[in-house]
């Protein structure tokens, strides 16, 4: 007979260290069923009394922990009273609720246990220990096991960060517009109007491109009510070659809802602005509210989302959920509640200059101290500088590495030739779809010498939308020259009426990328000299000169049309650049280039020599 078990015995609680089984081999498959027997009986002792039922309760108890490998037991996830296990909690109290005088003291102790159990039942999942005021991590982010080093956890370590990147951000910071335009007004409204225009405009495009569409938005548009009056025909002419041309249509579309249903004023939050205004999500809500509002809110954008990834050597794609989650509950951690928009400004402004894509500069950095790719970098450099097989990472990962939903995936080697660039991971990028039309630049030749253009406008959804362009059709990049040349005429018939017996003409090709479609234009030209169309212009298409044409609201990829249409023009020096002359002839070797400058004095003037041309 096996004597009894007390219940404080240290290997109920699943200490391993000084239970009798800790050398036993691993689990196999008797010791599978007799755990299955074992938590059989916990429900059957539990609803009987008497001593015999408690016996009988912890043998199997016993002899469950006995074959149960000696790694299953480390840590609380794998006790009885686990959270895995919680349902089995009740019954072992019952079977255990009996008195005995001389154990008192060891119920007390397991009294603190089940109290600190109960704290953790009371949570969805096991969170890191942090101190006091330390923002809580996302739950869904912390699901699996994490690096510590991804965290931040010192709140010394943020107070230092927030402080370097301030002090330096004070001293280097760029001279842009719209800084100078918030820090100048004082009308909290007009201060965040100039904030969002701003912000919209650097959405995918770069600063120097930014700033003088900026000075002419705001020079013509100062305040929202005079953007709300603006149509949207003056705003895409505005807004003509910057690209995403929606973000002019909604940014007007907000300016319209805060003029007449929000009185004029804007929202004062972050939740407030993504809530209420077309067009701003969660970026630019925290961009407004924290740079306008001082509200102590973070921003997350592909600079920040750099900066961060290099700084706690986050390797996972950038571009997933959990990333994204754990980016902005960093950035929330971190931003200074007393200056939330300068930190902001700040955060961007580092990974804009110095924690560049490729070649960052590290030296000029003012967190590399704090920085655990540039540890990784100098780990790397130090390992190869002593000649050894490999190092391991810069902290030891999870027991499992693939437990850690923030560190680069094992297919993805650490690539020395990249230092600290190795951060951020992205996912390879779709390959854009292929699309390819026909369209016609279609000239009205006046009698003084001028001419007129036919521009058509394009659907209020969709791609471009709004835009002017010239007449075209989508067609299938199998089909025929006719077929394509045949569609195209009958596409302009449709807006001009009949036209004279005159065949199109092939001028070649434009390719224009845009964000998801690679679209090829076969460009075809037909000039009308003295001719006049019969029917009047219908609504969505109108005549403008080579003048308005440059300052008219049409795209990049219209103005590469019309570039190839002027360079086949009779007359145009473009037609066959000089470049192309060149090199009907075949450069000489070296050798022939020496005789030819060894002879080059003694061969006649009036004859023919080497370097005649030809």
């Amino acid at each position: 007979m096996t004597a009894r078990v007390p219940y404080w015995m240290p290997w109920v609680r699943g200490t391993s260290a000084l239970s009798p089984a800790a050398t036993l081999p691993g689990r196999d498959g008797a010791g599978s069923c007799l755990g299955v027997a074992a938590e059989s009986d916990f429900r059957t002792s539990a609803q009987t009394s008497g001593a015999w039922c408690r016996e009988r309760a912890r043998r199997a108890l016993r002899a469950y922990w006995l074959v149960r490998p000696a790694r299953a037991r480390i840590g609380r996830s794998h006790a009885p009273w686990s959270v895995g296990n919680r349902a089995r909690e009740p019954a072992l109290e019952a079977i255990m609720r009996k008195p005995r005088t001389t154990v008192r003291s060891h119920r007390k102790q397991a009294a603190c246990l089940e109290g600190r159990e109960n704290h953790a039942l009371n949570s969805t999942q096991a969170k890191p220990s942090a101190p006091d005021g330390l923002v809580k991590q996302n739950e869904e982010v912390l699901q699996g096991s994490v690096c510590p080093y991804h965290l931040f956890r010192d709140t010394a370590e943020i107070t230092v960060f927030r402080n370097s990147l301030l002090s330096w951000y004070d001293q280097e910071k760029r001279d842009l517009p719209w800084r100078r335009w918030a820090e100048d007004e004082a009308d909290l409204d007009r201060r965040a109007y100039a904030v969002w225009v701003s912000e919209v405009m650097l959405q995918q495009t770069q600063v120097a491109t930014v700033i003088n569409y900026y000075t002419r938005w705001m020079q013509k548009w100062p305040a929202l009510q005079d953007l709300a009056s603006a149509s949207l025909e003056e705003v895409n002419q505005l807004w003509a070659g910057l690209g995403y041309y929606s973000r002019g249509r909604r940014l007007q579309e907000g300016a319209r809802k805060v003029v007449e249903e929000l009185g004029g004023h804007v929202p004062r939050t972050a939740e407030t602005l993504q809530k209420l205004l077309p067009g701003v999500g969660r970026y630019t809500a925290g961009a407004i509210a924290s740079i306008a509002f001082g509200q102590a809110t973070g921003v997350v954008d592909g600079n920040v989302t750099r900066v961060l990834c290099r700084v706690r050597a986050i390797g996972a794609d950038s571009s997933s959920t959990v990333v994204s989650q754990q980016l902005w509950s960093l950035v929330q951690q971190l931003v200074d509640p007393a200056r939330p928009g300068d930190f902001n400004q700040a955060a961007m402004e580092l990974g804009a200059t110095v924690c560049t894509p490729q070649r960052p500069l590290c030296s000029q950095c003012p967190i590399q101290n704090l920085c655990w790719a540039h540890r990784r970098v100098e780990k790397e450099q130090l390992s190869a500088s002593q000649s050894l097989p490999g190092s391991p990472d810069v902290e030891e990962c999870a027991p499992n590495p693939r437990q850690c939903q923030l560190c680069p995936p094992p297919t993805e080697p650490w690539d020395p030739t990249l230092g600290v660039a190795n951060f951020p991971r992205k996912a390879a990028r779709k390959a854009p779809r292929e699309e390819c039309c026909a369209i016609c630049v279609l000239e009205q030749l006046q009698a003084r010498g001028s001419a007129c253009l036919l521009l058509v406008q394009r659907p209020d959804s969709g791609l471009l939308a709004g835009l002017w362009e010239f007449p075209s059709v989508t067609l299938k990049p199998s089909e025929q020259h006719q077929r394509k040349a045949k569609a195209l005429l009958q596409e302009l018939q449709s807006w001009v009426g009949p036209l004279p017996a005159a065949s199109l003409q092939p001028l070649g090709e434009v390719i224009h990328t845009f964000s998801h479609i690679k679209l090829t234009y076969l460009v075809y030209g037909l000039t009308l000299e003295g001719q006049t169309p019969n029917a009047p212009l219908p609504p969505g298409a109108r005549w403008l000169t080579r003048e308005e044409f440059h300052t008219a609201a049409v795209s990049t990829a219209m103005k590469k049309v019309f570039r190839m249409y002027e360079d086949h023009q009779p007359g145009s020096c473009k037609v066959q650049p000089s470049s192309q002359k060149r090199t009907s002839r075949k450069r000489p070797s070296r050798g022939q280039q020496v005789l030819e400058k060894y002879f080059q004095p003694h061969v006649p003037t009036d004859s023919p020599g080497l370097n005649s041309a030809t």
